[in-house]
């Protein structure tokens, strides 16, 4: 009875040894600086993307935004494209940019254009003119949800809100090393998809919203402060 228990004690300590070193390794990984190419119209970094993501989750150092809207009224299917946020994946917060800012023009009709936390002024090649903040909160939300301390991953579905979304950080104030444009959703293969949008056989066909598995940032305009 002895042994028995001395053996379940040796396996218990040797799972432990391998989860703390595990986590370890997970965290100790050495994450590239930002990198981008310059024939990349969105800026979507170079070493961190759809392709190699898989190997960059569940880090302590690391917050995943996904910055897609659940139902984008946006006609994204004219560019083969979904206005419909069918799937994340897992680890990512859905934190809309539209719901942050003012949007560029976007290569498809019906774009969003109620309110946001800041006003942006875009120039025609892609730059920020100005950001103007339209909540006495606008600063308060974009520092909890994008903290300054730690690296940030950013999707969407093709690259645009993305690079919109760290163009803005940029300009107000955040460290651009910090910042990574992972890409678009639309092409991700890896293991961790996490499906929003279900199509059961059983429903005829009908989709299913399962937006209840989405971790959802949500931002109740009616209760910030505007400023005028």
């Amino acid at each position: 009875m002895l042994k028995k228990y001395t053996n379940i004690i040796k396996y218990t300590i040797l799972t432990l040894f391998i989860i703390i070193n595990f986590t370890a390794c997970k965290n100790n990984i050495i994450i590239p600086n930002p990198q981008t190419s310059q024939n990349d119209q969105f800026g979507i970094d170079v070493n961190i993307n759809m392709d190699t993501i898989d190997n960059y989750l569940n880090l302590d150092n690391v917050v995943y935004r996904d910055v897609r809207m659940l139902y984008d009224p946006a006609n994204f299917e004219e560019i083969g494209g979904e206005a419909d946020l069918s799937s994340t994946i897992e680890g990512f917060k859905i934190v809309p940019y539209p719901y942050i800012a003012t949007l560029q023009d976007l290569p498809v009709s019906n774009g969003y254009k109620d309110n946001s936390l800041y006003d942006v002024e875009w120039s025609n090649d892609g730059k920020i003119l100005s950001a103007k903040a339209n909540y006495e909160e606008s600063l308060l939300v974009l520092s909890d949800l994008f903290p300054k301390d730690k690296k940030i991953f950013i999707m969407c579905g093709g690259g645009g809100y993305a690079n919109m979304m760290k163009l803005l950080l940029i300009n107000l104030g955040w460290d651009e090393n910090n910042l990574y444009n992972i890409g678009g959703n639309w092409s991700y293969k890896g293991k961790y998809k996490k499906e929003l949008v279900l199509m059961p056989e059983k429903y005829d066909g009908n989709k299913i919203y399962a937006s209840w598995r989405a971790d959802y940032a949500y931002i109740d305009f009616d209760k910030l402060h505007p400023i005028y």
